[in-house]
């Protein structure tokens, strides 16, 4: 029987191995740390003394992928929460103003009509401005439609309450220098899809809870194997084919009809495939955790605008925020930013300003950096050798650093190895 190697546990490299399970071929997954999920996963922190994820996430009910995903694994009915409908609060702690975007269901977006809805302070037109980046983006590939600062203006009341936060926080780039093309598609699954599609979603408990334990729980049911310590230093390669996947432990030889998807980050699949298209510019992120039960009524998710913190998440036994683009961040020392994120939470819920347990965990390239040049670097799925595939949040998948992205990739690379 002909077997697929799958390279790497991270959410793509999951997702490629659910598609491929059950297809009449062996698949077995290597994974070089001694966990799966990558960047997308749950770990117990002994200086707060709970379980955290290593990166907050928010999904979208218009996640496709990522809701399909799910659902394939079995994973809970809950292990996504959010709001019944599509809604955001947002505090600016510069003013003490607090409000709730609320877009209607249908894609007609009527809801910026209604002063109660939209932001304050705006006006029903400047609901256009977006219009610029989906004309830029029309007809070309990532990269070549230029950025965001070109299409759109980026200033203003809209831009700085709404625009500002929403498109750093899914590209984790500045907007300006952002490329329109990864901009224009999430918006055309967002907001352009009506608010069915923008309900925010959270996984409460857990991103291993709900993505990683199902997935492997699945995987274990189709007799797909699981490989952990396995770290691959390099390929054996001829002509148009991997003949050998070099391990640290031992190399495997791979027979006529073996196949090979390669989920890695970029910088480690660029060591491993000479030649490989892939990003070289990354940008970081920053997550705080505090050990302090949120309040009663506390938004799940609150985007905080003149502030450090950009969104804060009220999870049933933390708070946690999030800062994108943190590049400015990394040499802040870790105290100093647990007291200044700290001072903000404790000004929006009326809390003691003193901070609870807490942690700081910086990711220095969290993702890639989502401007036209990077973007024009992501490789397509399909590579120069007959038997070998790519998946990874960082190809061609039109998202940008995303779950989304990386369970769509994922998707793909199976369905290339199916074709």
């Amino acid at each position: 029987m002909a077997t697929i190697h799958v390279v790497g546990a991270g959410l793509a490299g999951l997702s490629a191995a659910v598609g491929l399970s059950g297809g009449g071929r062996r698949v077995v997954v290597h994974e070089a740390a001694k966990q799966a999920g990558g960047r997308c996963r749950s770990y117990f922190d002994p200086t707060l003394g709970l379980t955290i994820d290593n990166g907050n996430h928010l999904l979208l009910s218009g996640n496709a992928s990522a809701l399909a995903f799910l659902k394939t694994v079995g994973a809970p009915d809950d292990a996504l929460t959010g709001p019944e409908e599509a809604a955001f609060d947002f505090a600016d702690l510069a003013t003490g103003e607090s409000w709730r975007l609320r877009p209607n269901a249908g894609r007609l977006p009527w809801w910026v009509l209604d002063p109660k809805r939209r932001v304050p302070g705006t006006r029903a037109r400047d609901y256009l401005a977006p219009l610029g980046i989906l004309r830029a983006a029309s007809g070309k590939r990532d990269g070549e439609g230029g950025t965001i600062g070109e299409a759109m203006d980026c200033e203003g009341t809209l831009y700085e309450r709404l625009w500002r936060p929403v498109l750093l926080a899914a590209l984790n780039t500045d907007p300006r220098e952002s490329d329109v093309g990864l901009a224009a598609t999430i918006l055309r699954e967002s907001l352009g899809a009506g608010g069915r599609a923008c309900r925010p979603l959270v996984a409460a408990d857990g991103l291993s809870t709900a993505f990683v334990d199902p997935a492997l729980a699945f995987l274990a049911r189709q007799g797909v194997e699981v490989r952990f310590g396995r770290r691959l230093r390099g390929l054996g390669l001829a002509g148009t084919r991997v003949e050998r996947l070099d391990f640290t432990d031992e190399p495997i030889l791979l027979a006529q009809g073996d196949s090979v998807v390669l989920a890695l980050p970029p910088w480690v699949a660029a060591e491993i495939l000479p030649g490989v298209a892939a990003p070289q510019e990354f940008r970081s992120i920053v997550n705080a955790h505090f050990a302090r039960r949120p309040p009663a009524g506390s938004p799940l998710v609150l985007g905080v605008v003149n502030g450090l913190t950009e969104w804060l998440f009220a999870y049933p036994d933390r708070f946690s925020v999030t800062i994108s683009g943190a590049d400015r961040l990394l040499e802040t020392p870790r105290e100093e930013l647990a007291h200044r994120i700290w001072a903000e939470i404790a000004a929006l819920h009326d809390l003691a300003p003193e901070p609870p347990s807490w942690q700081i965990v910086k990711e220095k390239r969290a993702t890639f950096a989502a401007t036209p040049a990077e973007a024009a670097r992501r490789s397509r799925a399909a590579t120069a050798y007959d038997n070998l595939v790519l998946a990874g949040d960082w190809t061609a998948n039109g998202l940008p650093s995303t779950i989304e992205g990386a369970i769509r990739s994922g998707d793909t690379a199976a369905r290339a190895l199916r074709r």
